[in-house]
């Protein structure tokens, strides 16, 4: 009996077996035919597809290997190779019953090796007409597509241009229709600032002949980008926004806020914050900036222009920046290892920015040039500042007065510069202290290490009335004709050279018998 038993299950095992075969059998071509006919005419290109596999355990599992979808024909005849889409692997489950009807429901779809190839802009142009419809029709429905590993690249057909190349760590798309945007939730890979992007929104619908115009829109969040990949610079950015527009042309307004930002030339974090508004170009990676309002600790200033991609080499940057009213010591807190800062006050200023790509340090690369205004100015060594102050008493014709510790004078200052390789170059530098004007130029670098500048005092009474040595003015009533001026006053070359730490002032001797001797030569 129960021999009879066992031989009748075997028989009917194996009826089942040989049934689930025919169904699978049957199943792997319709279904292979109605994913290439739906994603056909959905995309309008060719469609490749290497294999599918079908299980029945727990349901009806599908899977395919090698997926590649391709632009429209006409984009193809216009120097399009590479596949519009391209998947190593994917995966879903359907009910048994679904199989036998059009279209196809789908609840969810996991992908694995997803890549985008957007055609360059100026290939789809170039395409003598818009895609033949195929006269395929939807026979596949998917509620959500689940993405891992994806990559999107943007292509461009200039030379010096790099594609954009997104590293999309996981992709989320629902409602997933064939007219309707879709929605998404992704989490992207940002290589430099090193950091993590989480984006949800909406995408589309998916423009067929031309794939860089399919509308885009969401909130961004920007989260520990590690500005320490770009050399030079130190910090930790967060980043939150909201974007709008078309995959190749999105219109960006967001903040960030960076604790910790920092040069190198003086490692010293400074807080910073920024509210931008800008436009990036998807197909060439270009970014314009118009404007970022920042606030670089207590200083605020705005900048504009743009950020361009130079192919293999990174970036050039140009700014133009303009401070309205500032404090310079954070300025040179965030750029000189001077510490404390050499002078404070209020600076005013206007500059541009030029930053050329290469793997340099920033501090290296960066080129600066403009001009400023500084106010209410004191010098934090306190050696510097009485010599300051004493000048101006004794310029004034008070002599007596000009004693260590005496009250800072009320001064400003006005000028041009230019920032290369690590050293500020001024120009035109005129100095106002009471009973005095200093015209210098001269270089001072970011380290602190090097002071070099030479120029001239112009005072209000001549010299011998500036000490108060009976003897010592008679002295210098006599070398007066050297240093007075007809009109009244002195004019006395100086130098500032030396070390953050010890600057030495003088008088330029040199200078002085320089001029003097041309001054004979043309007599």
């Amino acid at each position: 009996m129960w021999t009879s038993v066992v031989i009748v299950l075997v028989v009917v095992l194996a009826a089942l077996g040989i049934a689930v075969a025919v169904i699978i059998g049957r199943a792997r071509p319709i279904l292979k035919a109605r994913i290439t006919e739906t994603l056909s005419a959905r995309f309008g290109g060719r469609v490749e597809l290497d294999s599918v596999d079908v299980s029945l355990l727990d349901g009806v599992g599908v899977s395919g290997d090698r997926l590649r979808i391709y632009p429209p024909e006409s984009v193809v005849a216009a120097g399009s190779s590479q596949p519009l889409i391209a998947l190593q692997h994917f995966s879903f489950r359907a009910g048994l019953i679904g199989l036998l009807f059009e279209p196809t429901h789908v609840r969810s779809v996991r992908v694995q090796g997803l890549q985008i190839n957007i055609p360059p802009r100026e290939v789809r142009r170039q395409a003598p007409e818009k895609p033949k419809k195929t006269g395929g029709k939807i026979k596949i429905l998917v509620d959500e597509i689940t993405c891992d590993q994806s990559r999107l690249i943007i292509g461009t057909a200039k030379p010096d241009k790099d594609p954009k190349d997104f590293e999309l760590k996981h992709i989320k798309l629902r409602n997933v229709g064939p007219n309707a945007p879709w929605r998404y939730d992704a989490a992207i890979t940002n290589a430099i600032p090193r950091g993590e992007i989480h984006a949800d929104g909406f995408f589309g619908p998916w423009e067929t002949d031309s794939p860089g115009d399919s509308s885009l829109s969401g909130h961004y969040n920007f989260d520990h980008a590690d500005l320490n990949t770009i050399r030079g610079i130190g910090g930790i950015l967060s980043s939150v926004g909201d974007f709008k527009g078309q995959l190749d042309r999105i219109v960006v307004d967001g903040t960030t806020e960076t604790p910790d930002f920092s040069l190198d030339s003086a490692s010293r974090p400074l807080p910073l914050h920024t509210r931008f508004h800008a436009v990036v170009d998807g197909i060439t990676g270009d970014t314009y900036l118009d404007p970022v309002e920042a606030k670089l600790q207590n200083s605020q200033f705005t900048t504009r222009g743009s950020v361009i991609n130079v192919k293999g080499r990174g970036h050039t940057i140009e700014l133009d920046v303009d401070v309205p009213q500032g404090q310079i010591q954070d300025f040179l807190d965030l750029a000189v290892k001077t510490e404390p800062a050499v002078l404070t006050g209020i600076v005013s200023s206007k500059a541009k920015l030029h930053i050329p790509p290469g793997k340099e340090r920033v501090v290296e690369k960066l080129g600066l040039q403009g001009n400023f205004t500084l106010q209410n100015l004191h010098f934090t060594n306190p050696q510097v500042q009485d010599k300051v102050d004493m000048m101006s008493l004794r310029a004034q014709g008070k002599p007596k007065e000009a004693r260590p510790g005496a009250k800072d004078v009320s001064s400003h200052m006005n000028g041009t510069f230019s920032l290369n390789g690590g050293v500020i170059r001024i120009g035109n530098l005129t100095y106002i202290l009471p009973g005095a004007q200093v015209n210098l130029e001269g270089i001072y670098s970011l380290s602190g290490q090097q002071f070099d500048f030479h120029g001239k005092v112009r005072t209000e009474v001549p010299l011998s009335k500036m000490v108060d040595s009976p003897w010592l003015s008679f002295l210098l009533k006599v070398t007066s004709p050297l240093f007075d001026k007809k009109s009244g006053g002195a004019e006395i070359p100086v130098k500032i050279s030396g070390t953050k730490s010890e600057p030495k002032f003088g008088l330029d001797v040199l200078k002085r018998h320089s001029k003097s001797a041309s001054a004979g030569q043309e007599r």
